[in-house]
């Protein structure tokens, strides 16, 4: 079963040149319902190509398929696994085969998740070239955005402890490194750097739980502040910080150190067992469960407040 990547966008408004935030949600069912009713032609930009738009409900709620419609001069085949046979596929003048990708409009902060269903289908430019070309808020310039994580190294401030720290660092980051700098993390990456050079090392470092090896979590938690300078410009560094609390046990909390863009993998079913297509069902049932799973950081990441 294959993963396809669940990116998620914030749809913001371009107004005198600049984008800006778009302060309430906007009535995106409301669209996709009148959607619905609109002939192929309403629903239809022509751009580099001709992309179509089609309201996909399910499970009570709308959702939007983004089709970008193959080129006539394409050559189409469909073989026969069985016996081998090629068959070709003639588009004729009222018919058009199509790539697609399915896009959710989350309820908050006018974020939406998409799932390309192949490298030539719809990406989020194309949605963004689609709602303009075709108004669907004909008094909106829109743009998307990819939805970017807040970066939490402040929380080291605050935490007792890490159980777990994995950090990324390229080699032309190495030079953030400084002798002043002795813990162990930043001996592991200078030493690393001097003996093989410009390379990239990945450290994933993790601290069992119980009572006696609370100080190595303190230490670990140390080395990583003192090179706080080298993470927040790592590709990637996070780490699961430990919290104290005088009522109870302690508490831990997996943070992300540096900026990146929010998405996720999903294994999406293409055939239930009987070799009924849900392809569609399945894009959308992995994006709605992403955007559940990241839904603090984006809605932290678009000021939408709390669930």
């Amino acid at each position: 079963m294959k993963e396809r990547t669940v990116g998620f966008y914030e749809v913001v408004i371009v107004k005198e040149g600049e984008a800006q935030r778009i302060p309430r949600p906007m009535d995106w069912d409301g669209a996709l319902a009148d959607l619905a009713l609109a002939p192929v032609a309403g629903r239809t930009y022509e751009g580099d190509s001709r992309i179509v738009g089609t309201t996909f409900p399910y499970n009570m709620e709308d959702h939007l398929l983004l089709h970008r419609v193959k080129d006539a001069g394409e050559w189409l085949s469909v073989i026969n696994f069985d016996t081998g046979d090629l068959r070709e596929l003639e588009q004729s003048a009222h018919e058009g085969y199509l790539d697609t990708s399915v896009v959710c409009f989350l309820p908050f902060g006018n974020v939406v998740g998409i799932m390309q269903g192949g490298v030539s289908a719809p990406s989020h430019k194309t949605l963004e070239a689609w709602l303009n070309g075709t108004q669907m808020f004909p008094d909106h310039q829109f743009q998307l955005r990819p939805v970017v994580a807040h970066s939490e190294i402040k929380k080291l401030k605050t935490a007792v402890g890490a159980s777990r720290v994995e950090v990324k660092v390229m080699g032309n980051k190495m030079g953030a490194l400084h002798e002043g700098q002795s813990g162990g993390l930043a001996q592991l990456l200078r030493v690393a750097g001097k003996t093989y050079g410009e390379i990239s090392v990945t450290m994933v470092i993790s601290v069992p739980r119980g009572k006696e090896l609370k100080e190595h979590r303190e230490l670990l938690l140390a080395d990583l502040a003192e090179i706080s300078d080298v993470v927040t410009g790592a590709e990637r560094a996070r780490a699961r910080l430990v919290y104290s609390d005088p009522g109870g046990p302690e508490q831990t909390r997996l943070v992300e150190l540096v900026e990146h863009s929010i998405t996720a993998k999903k294994r999406v079913p293409a055939t239930d067992a009987e070799g009924n297509s849900i392809r569609i069902v399945s894009a959308v049932d992995a994006i709605l469960a992403a955007a559940a799973e990241h839904q603090d950081a984006l809605r932290l990441a678009v000021d939408a407040g709390p669930s």
